[in-house]
């Protein structure tokens, strides 16, 4: 009897009482019961949604197959780089579509787990055992013999940081696009476009639009891939060896016709020489900067001299002996860049042929080694944004003019540069040695430490205020309606007591700095050759600057600065304090990350002009010391205002620290020549209301004139250099 009680349940030998109190727990533990199996049905279904998309995302992305589509973007490999794998978390691999995270193993990390493979292009990631399978679904650079630029959508593997406003909806359902994979239908990214497509509605719409992508809102900007050709390896060396060929032989019968000519010049010379008769004297270049013309040549003055005798022979024979060093000195120096030329045309691998009169593409240079170190993210969003082909990556093998050489054809095209001052002057000084028959105009992504150029021309001083602005889209948007101004340009030249150069002349585009100053950014110019691995944000730079400039507050290292220079301006002297321990020459109202230097506001000096970068008159000013400066930079001081010129030379006795643009060097005792050297355009952004946009929309109007041919390019310029000047 007792074995059979036991086996019988619990609940029969409770009361009805008991019963009823149990029964609410009963129930509950009935509903949660019933609530987490609802939840696991539920949670299948949506894993069998979840496998299903992932499975027709994989056969998406390994095929592309769509039998209602007519046309076909080109294949394109990924450009794979190396990254840490910490950066691929919550990704998914481009081939095997597994998480890119390592697995959490008790074992030793292999190697393959610790990085993985991101494509510089289109930011697709790869596990390294997968990445030679992945398909060649990158952003295409070239559709040549395309008729139209058609869609290149693509699996969005990441979350794009730039983004237009309406690119957030499906562009033919107008209904939210949702990155999730439980969200519906499996989401494509058009490469070009930045549109977003429901995969469900891509039948529909390719019916009724035929896949042709009118670029997006940055459509003038792009390079469109219809007028992108690529040259293929083996062709582009037997042409440039055709075309070096060609150069040659016509600088050889070159050679020998100025040979035939100078012969039979000596010849009527020495008939000449014995008679009284008239007779013109050869043309001599000067030594100082001559103007140039379209080609780039140097402008000759001939002088008739009559009834004159040509002198003795020893002079005929030096005079001939100068002109013939002149004429091997142009001649090497035409060959020298013929040469620089065939090098670059030996590194294209593309060549932009038959774009249309309207087009305004942007060539983007990027400096990865510039401020805060954040090149490698800025190319891949603008690869993304614009043509790979129009983004170029500087380096110390690589400079601007392979990126020049490319749109040399492009009469109309407008230049970014990503990166500090010190790139900035880079990218223009290549523009002046390509002689543009219309220089591009420049703006400005600030990439470095002070960005005192981009503070000017109202881009910012960082790339922090870029991003809170709306990022790399903004930027493109205010770059499309910018104003284009002029900046001058000073050329430096370095002299010996007898006058002459101990180096080749550089250029200020900014300011120029001797003494206290110079020697904290020699300091920090220093440390950054040997640890580069600390400057790797815009806010340790100038924590960094800060200590230096503060090891030099205890420092007199400037004490007798006053008598160890001499400044002049336009041939006048000008007295410099005897508390100085630095003077600056100032070409913009920034300096050191936004410090005004002049001070146009300030009515003490009622003998001294506003400052402004287009003028052709530079500032020199005085400074007492490193904790000047730190003054300086929190608007507790003011600098000292001493004189206004066009012409200015500085003298040093004694070795001192110099600096043109952030870029120091130390110099011996020289003097220091400065004039003016020419004008760049530069592009500033249209902040001002409304003569921002009045001169925004002036620019847009007079390149249409010049592709109309209603204007030439001297009076486009002239009318630029006027609108500079009244409206900026």
């Amino acid at each position: 009897m007792d074995e059979e009680r036991m086996l019988q349940p619990s609940w029969t030998d409770k009361s009805p009482a008991e019963m009823a109190v149990d029964s609410p727990l009963f129930i509950f533990s009935c509903v949660i019961a019933g609530l987490v199996g609802i939840l696991t049905i539920f949670y299948t279904a949506f894993q069998w949604r979840r496998n299903i998309n992932l499975s027709w995302m994989k056969a998406v992305a390994s095929s592309k197959k769509n039998p209602k589509a007519k046309h076909k973007v080109p294949a394109a490999p990924h450009t794979w780089e190396l990254e840490s794998a910490s950066r691929g978390k919550n990704l998914k691999c481009c081939a095997c579509l597994k998480p890119m995270s390592p697995s959490q193993t008790l074992g030793p990390v292999v190697a393959s787990d610790s990085f993985i493979h991101r494509c510089s292009i289109c930011g697709a990631v790869s596990h390294l055992s997968c990445s030679a399978s992945a398909h060649k679904d990158c952003k295409c650079r070239s559709m040549i013999g395309f008729e139209h630029v058609m869609h290149q959508w693509a699996v969005r593997w990441t979350e794009l940081t730039d983004q237009p406003d309406e690119a957030s909806f499906c562009s033919y359902c107008e209904e939210p696009c949702s990155g999730s994979f439980l969200g519906g239908s499996p989401i494509w990214c058009c490469l070009w476009c930045q549109r977003l497509l429901h995969v469900d509605c891509h039948g529909s719409m390719s019916n009724e639009t035929g896949d042709v992508c009118d670029l997006g809102p940055f459509r003038r900007l792009i390079l469109s891939p219809l007028y992108v050709k690529e040259l293929r390896p083996n062709s582009g060396f037997l042409s440039s060896i055709t075309h070096g060929a060609n150069e040659l032989a016509s600088s050889v019968r070159a050679t020998i016709r100025s040979q035939r000519k100078k012969h039979k010049h000596n010849k009527e010379s020495s008939v000449d020489t014995g008679s009284n008769g008239s007779m013109c004297d050869i043309s001599i270049e000067s030594t100082a900067d001559t103007p140039r013309n379209v080609n780039g040549s140097h402008a000759t003055e001939e002088n008739c001299i009559g009834g004159m005798n040509m002198g003795t022979p020893g002079e005929a024979v030096g005079i001939d002996k100068k002109m013939e060093s002149k004429s091997s000195s142009k001649r090497s120096g035409s060959i020298n860049q013929k040469d620089e030329s065939q090098a670059l045309r030996m590194k294209q691998r593309y060549e932009l042929i038959d774009l249309p009169p309207d087009a305004r593409p942007l060539l983007v240079f990027i400096n990865k080694k510039s401020g805060a170190q954040r090149g490698s993210s800025l190319k891949q969003r603008l690869n993304l944004l614009l043509n790979p082909v129009q983004v170029f990556e500087l380096s110390s093998t690589q400079g601007p003019e392979i990126g020049l050489f490319l749109f040399r054809k492009v009469p109309h095209f407008r230049i970014l540069v990503c990166g500090g001052d010190g790139t900035v002057g880079w990218v223009l000084n290549a523009i002046e040695k390509q002689n543009f028959v219309s220089p591009p105009p420049v703006a400005i992504l600030p990439a470095g430490t002070g960005n005192d150029l981009a503070r000017v021309l109202s881009w910012g001083g960082g790339l922090g205020s870029v991003e809170r602005q709306g990022g790399l889209c903004t930027v493109l948007h205010h770059i499309e309606h910018a104003a284009v101004t002029i900046l001058d340009r000073w050329k430096v030249s370095v002299l010996n007591q007898q006058g002459r150069q101990l180096q080749s002349p550089k250029f200020i585009n900014n300011y120029l700095g001797i003494g206290c100053d110079a020697k904290v950014a020699l300091d920090i110019h220093n440390l950054r050759e040997e640890n580069p691995e600390k400057f790797y944000n815009q806010f340790m730079n100038k924590v960094l600057y800060a200590r230096e400039g503060a090891r030099g507050i205890m420092d007199r290292t400037f004490e007798d600065f006053p008598w160890q220079v001499r400044v002049e301006v336009d041939g006048v002297e000008i007295e410099v304090p005897e508390d100085a321990e630095g003077v600056l020459v100032a070409n913009i109202g920034s300096y050191m990350g936004g410090v005004d230097l002049w001070q146009n506001e300030d009515e003490t000096y009622e003998n001294l002009d506003p400052q402004s970068m287009h003028d052709k008159i530079l500032e020199v000013v005085s400074i007492s010391g490193t904790w000047h400066l730190g003054k300086l930079q929190v608007g507790l001081s003011r600098a000292r205002r001493l004189a206004q010129g066009q012409s200015i030379k500085i003298q040093l006795f004694a070795a001192f620290p110099v600096q043109i643009d952030g870029e120091p060097w130390s110099q011996q005792p020289c003097t220091l020549s400065i004039s003016h050297h020419g004008q760049a355009f530069m592009l500033k952004r249209a902040v001002e209301e409304p003569l921002g946009h009045a001169a925004a929309i002036i620019t847009d109007v007079l390149e249409s004139a010049e592709s109309n041919h209603v204007i030439n390019t001297s009076q486009k310029r002239a009318l630029i250099q006027q609108m500079a000047l009244r409206l900026t």
